[in-house]
């Protein structure tokens, strides 16, 4: 019982070492191993190196048999190896095997930060988040997502592409996490957990603000419940939102009354489905929204917008102004061809 009960406090206080002091150990133990078995016995390696390189392969098991122990001593400190280098060795590995698991668990818990750029945080997570990630990677295979919500589990951990921070999205320290300044862009969605929609939004708008205050270069884009609080969301500079309920209602109204107009929509707000909207780069032949309206029109695309400003097919004859940015609804090869011929 002794030896057992000596075994288990050994094996308790080796799970205690820091992983620095398991490695400089391993490798002290092998160079002064080395250094033994090379003053041991010099005429059997030749060099301190062929010394090393036969305690690292008796330590390993493979013992190739190109260097081995003649003399008596030399065979006793090759039993020591077998007993403490291996299981020293077999310590480390057993470490390394851990901290490889540990990272998994920490990916899965959401608590590794995010250290790269370009990428899009989709915060509080729910079926509309879950699609949004299937339509930003239809648009950008190579995207990087980030997946911000209060849960304590991965919702797309088989997708390596999605990362995962769990904590509150409004928190400084969340927000940071997630590489906000380096981000592309933001989307806040509803939380679904909480039935009344007025603090539905109000949670929407402290996540808002957060992040207005953090990385104001950062598009935001935030999911509306109520139409009233639209208001208090353009106070806090919000690049753009999308009234929910409102959209839903709309579409289905259509659906009964304009037979095929939401399939047009669906089109248009959905990458995987016919045409879509793009935004080119303004053409310096062009004077007049009409010479942009026509020499787009020729190329297979049609111009529908200027930034928010849907009325430009009305103003053909207006100047185009310096700030523009137009936008078309084309096919992805003409989109392509028409940016690569004025990029």
């Amino acid at each position: 019982m002794t030896a057992i009960h000596f075994l288990l406090k050994l094996s308790t206080m080796m799970n205690h070492i820091k992983k620095r002091t398991i490695g400089l150990s391993i490798l002290l133990f092998v160079a002064l191993s080395a250094t033994v078995a090379y003053i041991l016995e010099p005429d059997t390696f030749g060099s301190w190196f062929n010394s090393f390189y036969w305690v690292m392969t008796t330590m390993a098991t493979v013992g190739y048999g190109d260097f081995f122990a003649k003399t008596v001593i030399g065979k006793i400190f090759t039993i020591f190896l077998y007993i403490f280098g291996i299981g020293l060795l077999s310590l480390v590995i057993g470490k390394i095997i851990d901290a490889i698991a540990e990272i998994g668990r920490q990916r899965r818990a959401g608590k590794l930060p995010f250290l790269g750029e370009d990428h899009v945080i989709l915060i509080n997570w729910s079926k509309k988040a879950q699609a949004a990630v299937g339509e930003i990677l239809s648009y950008t295979p190579d995207c990087q997502i980030i997946i911000i919500d209060e849960s304590g589990q991965h919702p797309l951990e088989q997708m390596k592409q999605v990362h995962f921070i769990s904590g509150d999205p409004s928190s400084d320290d969340i927000l940071v996490k997630a590489g906000l300044a380096k981000a592309r862009a933001a989307i806040i969605f509803g939380d679904v957990r909480i039935d009344e929609a007025a603090l539905v939004d109000g949670k929407s708008l402290l996540i808002a603000s957060s992040i207005e205050r953090i990385a104001p270069d950062v598009h935001t884009t935030v999911e509306i419940m109520q139409e009233k609080n639209v208001q208090n969301f353009r106070h806090v500079r919000v690049n753009d939102f999308v009234l929910s309920h409102d959209a839903v209602s709309r579409l289905a109204v259509r659906a009964a009354l304009q037979e095929g107009n939401p399939e047009v929509i669906t089109q248009l707000i959905s990458r995987s489905h016919g045409d879509d909207i793009y935004e080119v780069p303004v053409d310096r032949s062009w004077k007049t929204y009409g010479d942009a309206f026509q020499g787009l029109l020729r190329q297979g695309a049609t111009l529908i917008a200027d930034r928010h400003d849907l009325g430009i097919n009305r103003r053909l004859t207006d100047p185009i102004p310096a700030e523009a940015r137009l936008y078309i609804v084309s096919d992805e090869a003409t989109y392509r061809k028409i940016a690569g011929k004025m990029g």
